[in-house]
């Protein structure tokens, strides 16, 4: 499992950015990607590189395409091969 962080963030609209995270949320949902989003970023888990990159650039074009003319996107990524890892065996390890 490929494990990681993704924040997306239109540049000069504002300080209210719900409906850019509602739009990333959307891509999400509508590819079958399992995630948590919490106040500052969104946790994916995917299958494998591939899927994490499609998955991104898609939900990266989703707030582009909204209206904006500049955005900045950040993924952190957790690759682990030594053994399998989740979200929920990461939050698990630290109970």
């Amino acid at each position: 499992m490929v494990i990681s962080q993704l924040s997306i963030a239109p540049v000069g609209e504002g300080v209210n950015l719900s409906k850019y995270v509602k739009k990333v949320i959307y891509v999400l949902k509508k590819n079958n990607v399992k995630f948590e989003t919490n106040a500052m970023a969104t946790v994916i888990e995917t299958e494998d590189l591939k899927t994490l990159f499609e998955v991104v650039e898609e939900a990266h074009k989703a707030v582009m395409n909204s209206g904006t003319s500049r955005v900045i996107t950040e993924l952190k990524i957790d690759d682990r091969q030594d053994k399998p890892a989740t979200i929920g065996s990461k939050l698990k390890s630290i109970e």
